[in-house]
């Protein structure tokens, strides 16, 4: 009986500690913002990467100083084009020709109030960048390119929009003329961006493309990340010879980050709660990846990649998309190989992926998330139910046992051996196993966990409703209806469970409703959904096996 006391509370202490650590880090404080303006620019007018291959790198010097009729263009100042799509509101800088905002028209802000959510913005100096280096004077983000007059905007009834952006490089005889075109197409996330280089000089010219992601090491803040302190925040590469790889801005900083440097195909991501920006080369050639701190908090991640030789006079063309949007998993994984892995399920993706696709074919049926996740529970109930009742079975004979397992520690209390061995020859005529009420405890251990993972990290769940006043089953409570009914059942488990002999145990055992229910207290509603339907299904079947082993004729005497 003592054994399987000291297993329960050791498989109780341990989701405890991982509960309340979680917990403890949702009260952390951000990273500290960048000390300035200036710095929290920095990111949009940080050099141009090198490339180890590069011919000759430009990327020494300050940003460039340009004068534009009365206007000095710089970061600060540099004109604006205001693009529109039915996905995105879009800001392009003239400096650069780079995505300096990005607002996601079909998700909310995490402050709600009818604001869309912002992807890319200045709040994290958060961009996407790209430009040419490889001969002196290219094109780069910190080249002032023209912009088309007007605001851009795709229009009922057309399918794509184009922006051409115009810049030129080099001087004279070794002139260069370079044209970025962001290609926009109705319904999708992925945005085209072809740079098109005329060599206008006399002499051949070798450049190469970079693709590069600059943001700072703050993660993303607001009530519906829920417990989203805990995802990852930053970069990430995929390769086929290195296949997915996270680097933290802290080993990028202490020069540390270890990913595959150089391939033939791959991609390039940062990566946050819910939605991820990925640079996708389209064509199967060599290209360097790279990460660099840009100081300040402020990081960057991007691809280099070649366009091969122009001749003088000739043309050559380069096309990458940008992926800038939600972490839907069915659509990332079509986009390109291994995108949907950026979705952060832990060190439980095994279990998570499954449980996930389950719950979603279960909402394409319901048509909400949280009958989605009820429906989850009772199946899971039901694949576990020969384990539940085994162990329903057990602690019930246990809860009939109890009154002679007292007398054993009146008589016995002070000869632990001999009260022992009396339990153990109780058992077995009684044929019970203390310990059968602990394999369904640690079995559903980590689905349980690995559930918090799926409803922590998938955007499917973010702002889903449910009932009334249940509006984000990604955040928590908002009037702790949920994690108090969680808490009831708790104590009406308890109540059902057999009591321990151990008064300090039964203490502790008592202790336990109310300390999980305060935890609860913040976590998702849909996590708190899916524990209290659990306990509801759980208290249904032990009620009726005590039932069932009361009317066996195992009485205590």
């Amino acid at each position: 009986m003592d054994n399987q006391r000291l297993i329960l509370l050791l498989v109780f202490g341990f989701s405890l500690v991982m509960l309340w650590e979680a917990w403890v880090k949702q009260g952390q404080p951000p990273l500290p913002p960048v000390a300035s303006q200036t710095a929290q620019s920095a990111a949009t007018v940080a050099p141009p990467p090198t490339s180890q291959v590069s011919v000759s790198g430009n990327a020494s010097g300050t940003p460039p100083l340009v004068a534009t009729g009365s206007l000095a263009v710089t970061a600060g100042v540099a004109p604006r084009l205001q693009v529109k799509t039915d996905l995105f509101s879009i800001e392009i800088s003239g400096l650069g020709g780079d995505i300096v905002r990005l607002e996601l028209l079909k998700h909310g802000a995490n402050e709600g109030g009818g604001k869309h959510f912002v992807l890319f913005e200045d709040k994290h100096a958060y961009a996407a960048q790209s430009g040419l280096i490889g001969t002196s004077g290219l094109p780069n983000h910190r080249t002032v390119w023209s912009l088309p007059a007007g605001s851009p905007a795709l229009m009922d009834g057309q399918d794509e929009l184009r922006v051409r952006l115009e810049a030129t490089g080099g001087e004279g005889a070794n002139a260069i003329r370079v044209a970025k075109t962001y290609v926009f197409k109705r319904g999708s996330y992925l945005i085209g961006v072809e740079h098109e280089v005329v060599n206008g000089g006399t002499v051949p010219i070798t450049p190469q493309a970079y693709f590069q992601l600059a943001r700072d090491s703050k993660a993303e803040e607001g009530g519906s990340q829920g417990m989203g302190v805990s995802t990852f925040t930053g970069p990430a590469f995929y390769t086929d010879a290195g296949k997915f790889q996270k680097i933290d801005f802290a080993d990028i900083a202490a020069g540390k980050d270890k990913h595959v440097k150089e391939a033939d195909n791959g991609w390039v991501a940062m990566v946050q709660h819910y939605f991820v920006s990925a640079w996708l080369p389209t064509d199967k050639m060599q290209r360097e990846f790279f990460t660099r701190k840009l100081g300040n908090e402020q990081f960057a991640a991007g691809v280099i990649v070649p366009l091969g030789a122009i001749a003088p006079g000739a043309n050559a063309k380069l096309v990458a998309e940008l992926y800038a949007g939600p972490q839907e998993q069915d659509k990332l994984a079509k986009i390109a190989p291994g995108l949907d892995l950026v979705v952060d399920y832990g060190w439980l993706t095994v279990i998570a992926a499954p449980l996930f696709w389950v719950l979603q074919f279960i909402h394409n049926l319901a048509g909400n998330w949280g009958w989605a996740i009820i429906g989850l529970t009772m199946l899971l109930k039901l694949i576990f139910f020969p384990l539940s009742a085994a162990s329903y079975k057990s602690m019930a004979k246990m809860r009939l046992l109890a009154p002679k397992l007292a007398k054993l520690k009146e008589s016995y209390g002070d000869d632990r051996q001999r009260m022992n061995q009396e339990m153990m020859d109780l058992y077995k005529k009684e044929k019970v196993n203390p310990l059968g009420g602990c394999l369904p405890i640690l079995v559903q251990i980590p689905v349980f966990i690995a559930l918090y993972w799926v409803l922590l990290g998938t955007v499917e769940m973010r702002q889903a409703p449910w009932l009334g006043w249940i509006t984000d089953l990604s955040t928590k409570d908002p009037w702790f209806v949920l994690p108090l009914i969680m808490g009831a059942t708790m104590f009406l488990q308890t109540w059902l469970n057999p009591a321990p002999p151990d008064p300090m145990q039964a203490k502790i055992m008592w202790m336990m409703p109310p300390i999980f229910t305060v935890m609860f207290l913040f976590f998702p509603s849909g996590l708190v959904l899916y524990w209290t339907v659990n306990n509801i299904l759980s208290i249904t079947q032990q009620w009726q096996v005590n039932r069932m082993i009361e009317k066996a004729g195992l009485k205590a005497h």
